[in-house]
Parts: structure tokens; C-alpha cells; sequence
């Protein structure tokens, strides 16, 4: 019981706090007009009233990642929930403000512009092509679930295929019409089913506090088979949404172009995530306590499934039929929220890289049709396997984010420590992850086996924990030297 509301209340003082204390480091000017007055153009660049910019910021960012990824991530013990608090305070709410207000002083500059600004033009290249690839991949990943749901929700006539392609249809409709159009009128109702089912689960949960682990239990994993599943780095992967996750980046620029005083950045990207951090703790908190603290039961049940079908369990048990569809509503809105502007941001960064006004339709198809082809053959895509490389794609994008915003405020004798800490601990994340988990590049996982199939002769073995955990230190050593050589000293 107490770790949960003691993290609960983490995440809601941070906000007040913390994040008033990274508002001054950022050097806010409310008299400075935003890019939505002064490169307003009616499509992306759309003065919105700020109740709407929190809502598709949110939307936007809470895909399936803080309800099926703290679902899981909750294997890992009450560990999981230091990490959504802790994680999300200073972390992700940090990565996700300083991210958007770097593009909102750019104007609206989208994630690679910003990055490459700060990092160089040879970064820059890379994360033009490494975003529009991922956005693509989230594309067509948030396409794959809701339709599963909604298919089993719906006759037997209206398929996957059927729901599959519905919901692309709506994602070429929000990736052409003007923000305000499509996005800003059907995101009120896609937020009212969302914020409906986490609260919800966590009205019921208040009722099954005592089967919520506690800290004091210890904070060692709770899966069979720990040697497989080492906290570090698997929980920090597992549970990216709902902490940190390098997507969120992607996202803020669309923002970016709609805020109307720069004084509301706290509340839109730092509110936005502390928000998500809250419902990724509900979900963890109520995946054990519906199976009344029983971590084994749990893991059989998620042996081999998605969380998806213990979502709808959850919510049709404690909330009833109507208060269940309501809940699964908001489930099936969280992915497409994000699948949508996924898809518009892909737009957006090859706009920006070609130098493209998106001013006309004709223009806006120019670009979208080939993004479109795109994520349509990536769907055909095994989805296990998308969602596997989804995942430390995600959390490299983070580190790039967190590094090139730690040089800005570097460069401009600002308080960089509260994005190097977090960009120090995430780099070691990610490579470490990339290195050691099947899903990375060890010589265990799919690419690996592929490689093996076309050259057999070719001696590939596991790396081994603890020498993964040494490459991690010794390439976060290289980019703490690589700061300090290139940026400090020439301060």
C-alpha cells in the first residue's frame, strides 16, 4: 500500500517542485510571441487553447507503453514503482520539457533539426533517417493492437483486417487535415475515455491496497527465471513510457507550434508526462492487485500474451460492463493517439529536412504518400518482432534528446546536470540493453540468427552480463569525455 501512494504522491509534488525548479533553469520569457502567431499557417501552425495542447500532448504521448509496459514492468516488484516516480520526475518529464521548449525557441523545429543543431550536421543526418524510420515503425506498431481489441469487441464480420484498416484510414486523415480539424475535436473525447479509465481503476484499486508489494519486501525481480530479466537494464526498457521514453521528443515540436506563451510549457510537456507517469502506476499497482499480490499467477497469465487481454479482464471485472467498454475505449484511444501524430510527425521531419512547405494539400500528399506505402509493408511485419526493436529504438532516441539538450544548456551557462545525469544513466541503459537482451544486437537474437542462416561458418555466442554491463560504462565513459573535451572545456 505505501509504496504505491508514496510514489503517487513523488510524482505529484515533483511536478510542483521539481518542476518549477527546471521552469527557471529554462529562463522562460512570457512576452516572447510562440511560432503558432509568428509562422502561423493555419495547418500545423495553429494557436490552440492550452486545455487542448495538454490533451493531444498527452494523447499523444501515452501510447501503449504506460498501461501494457507497466502491466509487465510490475514483474520487476515495488522496484518498478520507484522507477515510474523517480523515472518520470527526473527523468522523462525533464527529457520531454526541455526537449519542447528547445523546439518551441526553434521555431517548432522538429526533433532532428534540434538535435543536429546541438550535436552536429553528421548527428543531424542520422536522426533525420533514424526518426522517420521510427515514426514509421510507431505508425504501424499502433495500428496492430487496437484493431485486436476492437475486433474483439465488434461482430465477427468486422475482422482485424477490417479494423486495421479503418483506423489507417483515420491516421491518413489526421496526418493531411490542419491540427486543429480532425486532432484538436476528436482528441476531447479520446482524453475523456482515457482519464475515464484510469480513474477509474484507481477508485477500485483503492480497495486492494493490501495486495500492492511493498519496498520493505525488497526490490529484487519477480520473475522465475531473474537471471534473464536483471532489472538493469530490462526494467528500464520494459517500463519506457511511463518513466522515459525518447518518443515523447518526437512529439513535442507538433506542441511546439501551438502553444501560445512559452509560460505554459510546464504545464503541457512537464504536466503531460507526470500525468502519464500516474497511469502507468495505476495499471502496474492494479495488474498485481487483481491477482491479490500473487506474482506467479500473474506471470502464467502473461506467459506468451500481450497485456491486452488482462486489460479487458481488469476493467470489465471491477468496473462493470458500461464502466469496462469505457476503460478498453480509452485503452483502444491511448495507441491510435499516438499512431496518428506518429504519422503526421514522420510529415513533419521530412518536410522540415526537405525544406517543404506544407501549406497546400498537394503538398502534404507529396510527402505522406510514400510514409504511408511505408508503414503499410512494415505492418506485414511479424508484430512481436516490431515491438521487440521498437523498444531500444525508443530508448536511444531518449539519449540522443537528453545529450543534445545537456550541450544547449551547457553552451548557455545554464544548470546542464539536470539532463547529463539522466542522459549518463539512460545511455548506460541502452547500451548495455542493446548488448545483453535478446531483443538488442546480442548474438542471441533474431538478427543475429538471421546472419547465422546466410553464414553458417560464423561463431556467434551470448555476451555475457557482466561484460555488457563494462561496454555500457566504457561507452558512457567515451560520451562524458567526448562533453567534456568538446563542450565544457571550450565554454
Amino acid at each position: 500500500m505505501y509504496s504505491f501512494l508514496i510514489s503517487l504522491a513523488v510524482l505529484i509534488l515533483g511536478y510542483f517542485l521539481y518542476g518549477a525548479f527546471v521552469e527557471k533553469v529554462l529562463d522562460i520569457d512570457e512576452s516572447k510571441k510562440t511560432p503558432a502567431y509568428t509562422m502561423q499557417d493555419g495547418v500545423d501552425y495553429v494557436p490552440l487553447p492550452t486545455w487542448k495542447v495538454f490533451l493531444i500532448q498527452f494523447l499523444n504521448i501515452a501510447g501503449l507503453g504506460p498501461i501494457f509496459g507497466a502491466i509487465m514492468g510490475i514483474m520487476y516488484g515495488p522496484a518498478a514503482f520507484l522507477w515510474i516516480a523517480i523515472g518520470t520526475i527526473f527523468g522523462g518529464a525533464v527529457h520531454d520539457y526541455t526537449s519542447g521548449m528547445l523546439s518551441l525557441k526553434s521555431n517548432g523545429a522538429s526533433l532532428p533539426e534540434v538535435v543536429g543543431n546541438q550535436l552536429g550536421n553528421g548527428i543531424k543526418q542520422t536522426m533525420r533517417v533514424f526518426a522517420l524510420v521510427l515514426m514509421i515503425l510507431v505508425g504501424a506498431v499502433f495500428v496492430i493492437n487496437p484493431a485486436d481489441l476492437l475486433a474483439g469487441m465488434t461482430p465477427e464480420s468486422l475482422d482485424v483486417q477490417f479494423w486495421i484498416l479503418v483506423i489507417f484510414a483515420y491516421y491518413i486523415l489526421a496526418t493531411l487535415l490542419p491540427i486543429d480539424k480532425l486532432i484538436g475535436n476528436l482528441y476531447p473525447l479520446f482524453g475523456f475515455a482515457l482519464l475515464f479509465m484510469a480513474v477509474g481503476i484507481f477508485a477500485i484499486l483503492l480497495g486492494h491496497l493490501e495486495y500492492i508489494p511493498e519496498f520493505t519486501d525488497g526490490l529484487n525481480n519477480r520473475y522465475a527465471n531473474p537471471d534473464e530479466h536483471p532489472i538493469f537494464p530490462m526494467m528500464f526498457v520494459s517500463i519506457a513510457c511511463g518513466a522515459i521514453s525518447g518518443f515523447h521528443a518526437t512529439q513535442s515540436p507538433l506542441m511546439a507550434r501551438c502553444i501560445k506563451n512559452e509560460k505554459l510549457g510546464r504545464r503541457v510537456f512537464y504536466g503531460a508526462m507526470v500525468v502519464e507517469g500516474i497511469v502507468a502506476l495505476i495499471w502496474a499497482a492494479a495488474a498485481i492487485a487483481f491477482f491479490k499480490g500473487d506474482f506467479n499467477e500473474l506471470s502464467t497469465y502473461l506467459s506468451g500474451k500481450s497485456a491486452a487481454p488482462l486489460v479487458n479482464e481488469i476493467s470489465l471485472s471491477w468496473l462493470g460492463q458500461l464502466g469496462g467498454l469505457l476503460a478498453i475505449l480509452g485503452v483502444i484511444a491511448a495507441p491510435i493517439t499516438s499512431g496518428d501524430t506518429a504519422l503526421r510527425t514522420a510529415r513533419l521531419i521530412a518536410a522540415d529536412f526537405l525544406k517543404f512547405k506544407q501549406n497546400t494539400i498537394i503538398r502534404r500528399l507529396i510527402i505522406s504518400v510514400p510514409i504511408f506505402l511505408a508503414s503499410y509493408l512494415i505492418m506485414q511485419i511479424n508484430f512481436q518482432i516490431l515491438w521487440r526493436y521498437f523498444g531500444w529504438c525508443n530508448q536511444a532516441l531518449s539519449v540522443f534528446t537528453l545529450w543534445a539538450v545537456t550541450v544547449y544548456l551547457a553552451r548557455n551557462k545554464k544548470q546542464y546536470w539536470i539532463t547529463l545525469i539522466p542522459a549518463l544513466f539512460m545511455t548506460m541503459v541502452c547500451v548495455s540493453y542493446i548488448v545483453f537482451a535478446p531483443e538488442g544486437f546480442s548474438f542471441d537474437n533474431y538478427i543475429a540468427k538471421y546472419i547465422v542462416e546466410i553464414m553458417p561458418g560464423l561463431n556467434l555466442i551470448t555476451v555475457d552480463y557482466a561484460i555488457s554491463i563494462g561496454i555500457a560504462a566504457v561507452v558512457t565513459c567515451v560520451f562524458c569525455t567526448l562533453f567534456y573535451k568538446n563542450v565544457l572545456k571550450n565554454k
